[in-house]
């Protein structure tokens, strides 16, 4: 049910694992180019003034300023590190550490990389896969001391490996952690993997046959954390150090949980959708491979850089030229080891996203241009506001295959409104609910801000770069809903 919720968060663009092509007018893109300089002073700027949705509507869509969005979104923090050339062209922070303080976001503030987590501690396990103390394809089980991965019918023909837990394909359960408040007990791994209290979430197990679909699992990774703390005996975050951040002058990360209380006068305050701050600051995560990674744009910029250069043998400081290649080759669908991957050629990049209790963020870079960017935000609208900053971004340094879309309202009747709104059921007592406000047309996801849904037709709508088609049977009665994007799928029947 989780992964429901999830893939249907992911289409319609409001916290995603990845972000869609950037969509501009072509004479809004040529003007905008043509202001290109070198000038990193004048880039900013421009960044800064041009932030931009996911979709480009005909006669209505100006840029927005960053410091407006961050009022409008109730984003106190943000903090961005720009790739260009393969080194970190700027990085700067914008607002405040908490709402309503005076403490500002530096370069140096720390932020929850939360999801972000993950292909950082892939590469320290295909660190250990080179020193031959990890296998990328034998079954995780011979190494594994403290737990074993459950034996069913579903491992009968192929067995758990490391290569299938990082490319999230060994059929295990639980998408996501969120997270414990910092005066409640925290399980050990052992715990969260059978769903034994203290734990707040369920069993990881294998569900489906390993192997036979890609499905986004924390679960997985946190399999792969205890692999790699029972083969090397030591803790997460010291192997992190070790293997990955002191190796790539990550000198502003670490994966403790709790964070020690030296380290919590630099870190971002977590904040919930209205804007207020989480009780406790933040949420601790044991789940440390899968969600735990303490950070810095700046840092996770130089994690990228080290991508970019060991892809092409000009810097292997944690990995191996053929073993970065393997990393950044697809695995299952758009899956990497630990990654997600798009594009081909001079288009090809690598991204993921982040989405923890009040914080999100986004890491995209491309493979072959030395390109890219990170945005940390510390707070749950924060994704959207880091997709719009990310957009501004790519106009600015004209990153490769970011083609112009341009959509065209539909003048439809809000009449027809009304037989649109009701709920619209995903399973499990889950709903995707569709409502009328004055004359527009309002969905919500759970957990997730109402957005409102922009007409194509009289059955076809959009939010940001998602697609919502309305279904009617022979008697015209809705019946259910499609919902689409970057060719994903996923059906919800109306129920009321």
């Amino acid at each position: 049910m989780k992964q429901k919720i999830l893939l249907l968060v992911t289409l319609i663009g409001v916290v995603a694992l990845s972000f869609g092509r950037l969509s501009l007018p072509a004479s809004l893109a040529a003007s905008v180019f043509a202001q290109n300089s070198a000038d990193p002073a004048g880039r900013i700027q421009r960044v800064e003034a041009g932030l931009l949705p996911a979709v480009i509507i005909r006669g209505e869509t100006t840029p927005w300023k960053l410091t407006e969005r961050m009022a409008q979104l109730k984003v106190p923090g943000v903090s961005v590190a720009v790739i260009n050339d393969g080194k970190i062209e700027w990085a700067k922070g914008y607002g405040v550490v908490e709402a309503g303080g005076t403490q500002p976001v530096t370069v140096e503030t720390m932020f929850q990389a939360a999801s972000i987590s993950k292909p950082v501690a892939t590469m320290a396990a295909l660190r250990l896969v080179e020193e031959g103390r990890l296998s990328l394809d034998e079954d995780v089980n011979q190494r594994l001391k403290s737990w074993k991965v459950p034996d069913n019918e579903f491992t009968k023909e192929k067995k758990v490996t490391l290569r299938r837990l990082a490319s999230h394909s060994a059929g295990l359960t639980v998408p996501g952690f969120p997270g414990y408040a910092v005066d409640k007990e925290i399980p050990t791994a052992v715990q969260i993997l059978d769903g034994e209290k203290p734990a707040n979430t369920a069993p990881v197990r294998v569900d489906i046959p390993v192997g036979s679909k890609w499905r986004y699992s924390g679960g997985g990774i946190t399999v792969m954390q205890l692999l790699m703390t029972d083969v090397t005996g030591k803790s997460f975050p010291d192997l992190m150090r070790e293997l990955v951040l002191s190796k790539i002058g990550m000198t502003h990360s670490t994966y403790q949980q709790p964070l020690p209380k030296e380290m919590t006068g630099k870190a971002a305050v977590a904040h919930r959708l209205d804007g207020t701050p989480v009780i406790g600051k933040w949420h601790v995560y044991p789940e440390m491979a899968a969600a735990g990674l303490w950070t810095t744009p700046s840092d996770l910029a130089r994690f990228a850089i080290e991508l970019q250069k060991s892809r092409v043998g000009k810097s292997n400081k944690v990995l191996s030229q053929k073993m970065t290649g393997e990393m950044l080759t697809r695995q299952f669908e758009s899956w990497g080891l630990g990654i997600g991957l798009e594009g081909e050629g001079r288009a090809a990049s690598f991204s993921h996203g982040g989405s923890n209790m009040g914080f999100r963020c986004q890491l995209v870079a491309f493979s072959e241009t030395g390109q890219g960017a990170v945005v940390m935000t510390n707070s749950d609208r924060g994704g959207q506001l880091a997709t719009e900053i990310l957009r501004g971004i790519a106009v600015e340094y004209n990153w490769p295959g970011w083609k112009p879309e341009e959509r065209v309202l539909a003048k439809v009747d809000p009449k027809i409104h009304e037989a649109y709104v009701g709920k619209y059921e995903l399973g499990s007592g889950q709903f995707v609910t569709i409502s009328k406000e004055n004359d527009r047309l309002m969905a919500a996801a759970p957990g997730e801000p109402v957005a409102e849904l922009r007409p194509e037709s009289e059955t076809k709508f959009f939010i940001n770069s998602a697609r919502v088609t309305f279904v009617k049977d022979e008697q015209g009665q809705v019946t259910e809903i499609i919902v689409s994007r970057g060719g994903q799928e996923m059906r919800a029947r109306k129920v009321k």
